[in-house]
């Protein structure tokens, strides 16, 4: 299965072109600013090279940051248009669960924590039973053995232990296009459910509608 798989929850992205796991074209974009104009261009140039047909198109969903995210979405959603093929959605637990397990660092039994930055002071943490959106001087502890992901791991993963809870830091931070490829064949074969490719929200948006109301419009 050839597959286009956009990795832009944070930090820039990582794209990259895969048939039956086999990188045809790999990309990145190191920044976020500007995202939104150069990923549709590099993601351009891997299809050139990889040639077609695609069977799938993936991208993850959250959470993450706004403007990566939804960079990453329209360009799915835009290729998936014009090519044909499906678009899944993956959400960054998957795809850093996967990525543990392809590596083969097994995590011994413990439950796995994706922990994910947020706005200032603030994470989104998945224990594997929903998302949530927490202050980082007020995390739960665990009541068994943990191990932790996500490019807000070392800070949530110390203070866990700190707190005198059972941690293992694992060496997953972000989400690698391989691994979002993977958990969309899963869906696309029916080993996972389906899950299109909409921004995945935490929080409710910061923006505000005046209080004396909108404008009217121009006559």
């Amino acid at each position: 299965m050839r597959v286009l798989a956009i990795s832009s929850a944070y930090g820039g992205a990582a794209c990259a072109v895969l048939d039956n796991g086999r990188a045809l074209a790999e990309g990145r974009i190191a920044e976020e600013r500007g995202l939104a104009g150069r990923l549709p261009a590099m993601v351009a140039e891997l299809l050139r090279r990889a040639g077609q047909p695609l069977d799938l198109v993936a991208a993850l969903v959250g959470p993450g940051s706004f403007t990566g995210l939804r960079a990453g979405l329209s360009v799915a959603a835009g290729i998936g248009l014009a090519s044909g093929a499906r678009v899944a959605g993956v959400t960054v637990a998957e795809a850093l669960a996967e990525s543990l397990r392809a590596d083969g660092r097994g995590i011994a039994g413990r439950t796995l924590w994706t922990a994910i930055v947020a706005r200032r002071g603030r994470i989104f943490l998945d224990r594997g039973h929903g998302l949530e959106s927490l202050s980082t001087d007020r995390l739960p502890v665990p009541g068994g053995r943990v191990a932790i992901c996500g490019n807000a791991a070392n800070e949530v993963a110390a203070s866990l232990a700190a707190a005198g809870a059972d941690v293992m830091l694992t060496a997953a931070r972000a989400a690698q296009p391989a691994h979002v490829a993977a958990i969309a064949v899963y869906r696309a074969t029916g080993r996972l459910p389906w899950l299109d490719a909409a921004p995945l929200y935490v929080d409710a948006p910061e923006a505000r509608l005046p209080t004396a109301g909108l404008r009217a419009a121009p006559v």
